[in-house]
């Protein structure tokens, strides 16, 4: 959540925040109302319970009638305090609970506007240009023996699959690959789980606008995630970090519900309810938030590059980001068959918004607790498999390995098996 004191001293800022992202300003005198009516039934509160135990005092040294008139306004007394702690508890929840609705300060110079104001910030690679008609990366998959969107539909419903034979062997080599580059960068590597409370799944800004493409368990309350971005977040939860930075990196399996995509991507695995995910995580020095973004950035330029594979860089204009994000940006691998990019990573700084939620401090060089700054980058996922597969594809139907991943795969060439 954004940090209060910041909101008094600068109101204009959360304001012109709220209009990059096309959300309300008027939420921003609602805090401030709400905030000062909170602290002004905070401090009456305290003054009366000072003068409540100040009271007291003089109720034990009556006597007689004086002593009966005295513990008759001692009673009131310790009503009105009753009251006025309710009061402020009542406005210290209510403020919390429109705090929650607020979405992350947006960075300066991120592009203002929606989903289609991105900025492109460079292009990398040039698109593979065929002499014959290229086939789309389910087409491949199936003469490869690798996707099987059918039984996957069979047996779990739409926007499931198989991956099979060279299909689950190039998951498997290419989150390894992405796995081996992030701890030869340090990155701690974890295997987080995939089930996390409601505490988690809210600190992280999950169960806000976007509640809706997640699973939930109801009889355990418990959330399936739709990134391991969920677990890392919350790995130091209500802790003080001793020394920042902190990078981890989790494989994990991803689930997400698709509320509202109905009808989108339903071809093959561009837009599925599982995947899974090789996922790099920070914890740093706010001072030092930004440059660690493009650090996440140039990581995943790095793995995209041993892939092969033609894409773009942007800047996620303000009103698509995520409650979280202060700052996105998202590298597009080019489709050959879309005739277009399509995303293949995303990474955010989250500035402190999610460790206010999830209390993960640390100690500043004046030895004070404050909120780290968190953010997330994507270094692989199962997606990347549709443009390695059209990018790469020959007019014989097989299709070319990157050169890094051969060692994974042990094979540099997929060759068409027979049905």
């Amino acid at each position: 959540m954004i940090d209060l004191r910041a909101l008094r001293e600068d109101p204009e800022r959360l304001r012109a925040s709220q209009r990059a992202r096309g959300e309300d300003e008027a939420v921003v005198d609602r805090l401030l109302d709400l905030d000062e009516r909170r602290r002004s039934a905070l401090t009456s509160f305290e003054q009366l319970r000072a003068e409540q135990k100040s009271f007291g005092k003089s109720v034990s040294r009556a006597q007689g009638d004086e002593r009966q008139k005295l513990l008759a306004r001692a009673k009131e007394l310790a009503q009105e305090v009753k009251e006025r702690e309710a009061e402020a508890d009542r406005l210290a929840e209510e403020l919390d609970a429109v705090l929650k609705t607020v979405p992350n300060l947006v960075e300066d110079g991120a592009p203002p506007g929606g989903e289609e104001d991105y900025v492109v910030l460079e292009h990398v690679g040039e698109p593979p240009s065929f002499d014959f008609e290229p086939k789309d990366h389910l087409e491949l998959g199936e003469s490869l023996g690798a996707i099987d969107t059918e039984r996957g539909a069979k047996v779990s419903g739409a926007r499931f699959y198989y991956l099979t034979g060279v299909g689950a062997r190039l998951q498997y080599a290419l989150l390894n690959l992405a796995m081996e580059q992030a701890v030869a960068a340090g990155f701690v590597p974890m295997y987080p789980p995939v089930l996390v409370k409601p505490e988690a799944m809210e600190g992280t800004g999950f169960l806000g606008a976007h509640a809706a493409e997640v699973y939930h368990l109801p009889q355990d309350d418990l959330y399936l995630v739709g990134t391991s971005e969920v677990p890392l977040a919350a790995y130091h939860m209500n802790e003080i970090i001793d020394e920042l930075p902190r990078r981890y990196t989790a494989w994990s399996s991803c689930f997400r519900r698709e509320a509202g995509s109905y009808g989108k991507d339903t071809r093959g695995i561009i837009r599925v309810h599982q995947f899974d995910k090789v996922e790099m995580f920070s914890y740093c020095d706010p001072a030092d938030a930004h440059e660690e973004h493009l650090r996440l950035l140039e990581w995943e330029k790095e793995m995209l590059a041993k892939v092969e594979i033609p894409y773009r860089v942007i800047d996620v204009a303000a009103g698509d980001l995520g409650a979280s994000a202060a700052r996105k940006y998202d590298c597009e691998a080019w489709v050959p068959t879309q005739n277009t990019y399509r995303e293949v990573t995303s990474t955010s700084n989250c500035t402190e918004f999610q460790a206010r939620r999830l209390g993960v401090r640390f100690k500043d060089a004046d030895g004070r607790s404050r909120p780290v700054a968190t953010l997330n980058g994507t270094l692989a996922t199962t997606r990347w498999i549709v443009s390695i597969l059209e990018n790469h594809q020959r007019a014989d139907g097989t299709v070319r390995v990157p050169e890094a991943l051969q060692k994974f795969l042990g094979q540099d060439v997929l060759e068409p098996v027979k049905r």
